[in-house]
């Protein structure tokens, strides 16, 4: 089975800072991680073709500093890993990045496309239904648990208040939640491989044949007019003493706020 996994580096969200006059984020000196919910989807990649046989390459768009996000996920247990980097890429918004995706993905072979749920610099969740448009194939968002079964799988996909159990038939592209599986760390063997023996292969706008003024900013039709983060206004208080007394201090200033 050949597994195709987006991945996306994104910053560590406990050091984003905002840019007070471009309002844009702050990246310089930032810590970066590959997205959660992505790491939740590769693992269950990986877990497949351990099971089934196969392939999984993993795929992200980004700068060359992206790379070290892929050579992660080549150590976890990925087959092989693409890099789409080019200066035309940049400013893109989740269908220009879609397309972009879709325009690499069609490349290759694959019965099987994962996406997180959603990634923690943006929160959208649009780019992985956005992708399986773009590829013609069905989806399942929010996916918690998988079985295959043949040419198809069984997926149950998260709800508000319960689950749905969907039977679809491959090529299909699915959405990872966290409570899908517990991402594996790394082993020595993996990371001596992912940075000694597999190659990260990038891939420019002009080698995907693709069109500039389609991707990138100049093919988003999204526009950010502004980006903050939230204002502490006051600082909190911490109530000490026995649970009586907490409880009753914070009765009292709840009532001094009139908010009971």
């Amino acid at each position: 089975m050949n597994i195709i996994v987006c991945i996306k580096q994104v910053p560590d969200t406990s050091e984003v800072k905002i840019d007070p006059v471009t309002k844009t984020l702050i990246r310089e000196g930032v810590p970066s991680i590959i997205n959660p919910e992505d790491k939740n989807a590769l693992e269950e990649a990986i877990r497949i073709r351990e099971k089934y046989g196969g392939k999984v390459t993993v795929i992200t768009m980004g700068p060359q500093q992206a790379e070290e996000a892929l050579r992660e996920a080549l150590a976890m247990g990925a087959d092989e890993a693409y890099l789409l980097s080019d200066k035309a890429f940049a400013g893109a918004d989740t269908c220009a990045t879609a397309k972009t995706l879709a325009t690499m993905i069609k490349k290759l072979e694959y019965d099987l496309v994962f996406c997180g749920r959603q990634a923690i610099d943006g929160d959208t969740a649009q780019v992985g239904p956005q992708l399986a448009e773009q590829l013609g194939i069905p989806q399942v968002t929010y996916v918690k648990e998988i079985k295959v079964e043949g040419d198809s799988l069984i997926v149950k996909r998260t709800l508000e208040d319960g689950y749905e159990v969907i039977k679809v038939k491959m090529p299909v592209l699915l959405t990872a939640t966290k409570e899908l599986n517990t991402p594996r760390y790394p082993s020595i063997k993996g990371i001596f491989e992912a940075y000694r023996e597999k190659e990260v292969k990038i891939v420019t706008a002009s080698e995907l044949g693709i069109d500039p003024q389609e991707v990138g900013l100049k093919g988003s039709p999204t526009r950010v007019i502004a980006t903050t983060t939230p204002e502490t206004e006051r600082a909190g208080e911490i109530f000490t003493g026995n649970v009586k007394e907490c409880v009753q201090n914070l009765v009292q200033r709840l009532v001094e706020k009139h908010l009971i």
